[in-house]
């Protein structure tokens, strides 16, 4: 928050990027938060998650837009809109671009960074946003939550905890236990892998791409040549 609060209430548009279940749908709390604080009300949000059936007749630019406008049209003051998981809006950048233009808003959205590349941003936004990518937790924070857990722990199990379970925010809801967490995070790589490198690249041989991971996964902090490997 101390690096998103002073974009708050201004034309830029704010784009909460990152791995999926990194936590970004969760960051857009306490900006609302922040917001009611310093005097805005709530029926000033808008918000849509694209993640909710609810909305799939909104995930094409021209009927997000409409509806936007229409909704924003019952509300005097400035309109602050969130838009979680934007990226399954075909041509959003079009509808959150006539936006910016057309309503007295400021503008929150979500989307997987595998999905919304910084250079993308760039291109389909055109200057007028900020990034901000939210990473799983550092070691610092991972302790802090698991103390929560275990008051007692050292510093020295906490940090080869750390080694196992890493950063992923969920694995506090299954009190990092050994087994729900490995079931949990091997099922996290294979989205990744599958829904973001296989489905993004249109990869074809897939056994060949798992075993160029497994590969790298191997040999972290050794040297290799990445292009035989690209080669392949």
């Amino acid at each position: 928050m101390s690096r998103i609060r002073p974009f708050i209430n201004t034309d830029l548009i704010e784009a909460i990027t990152g791995i999926c279940r990194s936590g970004k749908s969760v960051m857009l709390e306490p900006i609302k938060e922040e917001l009611i604080g310093s005097g805005d009300n709530p029926e000033q949000f808008i918000s849509i998650s694209f993640e909710d059936m609810r909305y799939a007749s909104l995930q094409n630019a021209k009927a997000l837009h409409d509806e936007i406008l229409r909704k924003a049209g019952g509300i005097s003051d400035r309109v602050y809109l969130f838009f979680d998981e934007i990226q399954e809006v075909k041509d959003f950048e079009k509808c959150i671009n006539s936006l910016g233009v057309s309503l007295n808003c400021d503008i929150y959205i979500t989307g997987s960074s595998a999905r919304l590349l910084s250079g993308e941003l760039a291109t389909y936004l055109a200057g007028r946003y900020v990034e901000f990518v939210i990473y799983p937790f550092s070691f610092e924070e991972f302790t802090d939550l698991y103390r929560t857990i275990d008051p007692d722990i050292t510093i020295e199990k906490s940090f080869r905890k750390y080694l196992t379970a890493g950063g992923m925010p969920y694995l506090a809801n299954l009190r990092y236990q050994d087994e729900p967490s490995k079931q949990y995070l091997n099922d996290l790589f294979n989205s990744v892998q599958l829904k973001d490198i296989v489905k993004r690249n249109k990869v074809r041989d897939v056994d060949l791409l798992e075993r160029i991971i497994a590969y790298v996964m191997a040999n972290v902090g050794n040297c290799f040549q990445p292009l035989p490997l690209s080669n392949i």
